[in-house]
């Protein structure tokens, strides 16, 4: 009877539109809710996480640069094998190529230690005796000769030197050991998080395209692609170059006489890896010719790693780093020292990468505006 009554119809709308209102209100708070909450369960999850947050980037880093090849050898396996078997033989691979250098390393300088310790002790003894490779000096003999016949040949001095040493060094071991077992768990964990990557990657991916599209759209998926292919070069650039100047500089070693070539070589690659940190394994193997009396060894050992660090860095790994990604070698190189200073080794990565994306962004708002039509999709 209601309805019929004139005016009825007036009002019905009016409660229809409030009750619309107060259910986009309820929504939109749900909404705000939701928001926080998740931000609440993201903040909270970084917490619990935060030790172990480097060996999950780390094992991505991995996985992200030898996906190519793992896709590839993937497609040629049984499909028996590809659930637990090739995930588990790449995993174990990708940790010898890291354990293996560690041990020849550490081995190497136990052997070392052992002879270090004996000198040591015929040191502290009947003292230094002055090296004769330092009488052969142009300049500066008459003054290092004295101090070192006043300070190091005397042997009550040196065992007051190895008094203070022993004093420090307990210190200084008991931090070494917790460091290394502290690096040696997050290299585990890092190991592990690989392992998983590549056992349920594709499933991985097909969830962060997924989320990115959601949340930022196509232009999510541009940068991250961006993102990718700038970790692919930087592990080109610094690992593989890193390793072939330490096996080119290898074999130079052997041919100059240099001792324990193949270890100075390992030592060489490692160090290589980081930006104008091969001169500095270069110029020791330099001065142990030198001081061995093989200054024309020594020397050419020198140039040819300065020719090989200068070609490395300066044509080889530009082209590698930014050629994947169209990156200026200076921003390249900004990307490697600033993230290397900001976050250690993984800035290495992550420098580069950021770089490279911040440089797809900046060239995408830059455009002209009728280029920005042509590429109106991100």
């Amino acid at each position: 009877m209601s309805d019929n009554k004139p005016g009825g119809a007036p009002t019905t709308r009016l409660q229809s539109c409030t009750f619309n209102k107060q259910s986009h209100r309820s929504k939109r708070g749900q909404e705000i809710a939701r928001a926080c909450l998740t931000l609440f369960i993201i903040v909270a999850a970084l917490c619990t996480i935060q030790s172990f947050l480097p060996s999950l980037i780390w094992g991505s880093v991995f996985a992200i640069a030898t996906w190519p090849l793992y896709t590839r050898v993937r497609s040629l396996c049984p499909q028996s094998l590809r659930s637990v078997i090739l995930p588990l033989v790449f995993t174990i691979v990708i940790a010898l190529i890291f354990i293996i250098p560690f041990l020849l390393i550490t081995l190497k300088a136990v052997k070392e230690a052992q002879s270090a310790l004996a000198w040591f002790e015929a040191a502290r003894n009947s003292g230094i005796p002055f090296p004769q490779a330092l009488s052969h000096l142009p300049y500066g003999e008459k003054y290092l000769a004295p101090w070192w016949h006043n300070h190091l040949s005397d042997p009550q001095n040196v065992a007051d030197f190895a008094y203070s040493l022993n004093s420090k060094g307990m210190a200084v071991t008991k931090a070494l050991g917790a460091q290394v077992a502290h690096r040696g768990t997050l290299f585990c964990f890092s190991i592990l998080t690989l392992f998983f990557l590549y056992k349920d990657g594709n499933a991985v991916i097909h969830q962060c395209r997924i989320a990115s599209r959601r949340a930022f759209g196509r232009r999510g998926e541009i940068i991250a692609r961006q993102i990718v292919a700038s970790v692919h070069g930087t592990v080109q650039g610094l690992v593989l170059v890193g390793m072939a100047e330490g096996a080119f500089m290898g074999v130079i070693y052997y041919l100059c006489g240099a001792p324990h070539s193949a270890l100075f070589g390992v030592i060489t690659a490692v160090a290589a890896m980081l930006p104008f940190c091969a001169a500095v394994a270069i110029g020791l193997v330099s001065l142990i010719l030198l001081s061995k009396g093989a200054a024309l060894a020594g020397v050419v050992t020198f140039c040819m790693g300065l020719l090989v660090i200068f070609v490395a860095d300066h044509f080889v790994r530009p082209f590698l780093i930014g050629g994947t990604t169209k990156l200026h070698f200076l921003w390249v190189l900004l990307g490697i020292l600033g993230g290397a200073e900001t976050w250690g080794l993984l800035g290495l990565f992550a420098g580069p990468a950021v770089m490279a994306a911040l440089d797809l962004v900046w060239r995408r708002w830059s455009m002209s505006s009728s280029r920005s039509k042509k590429h109106n999709h991100f």
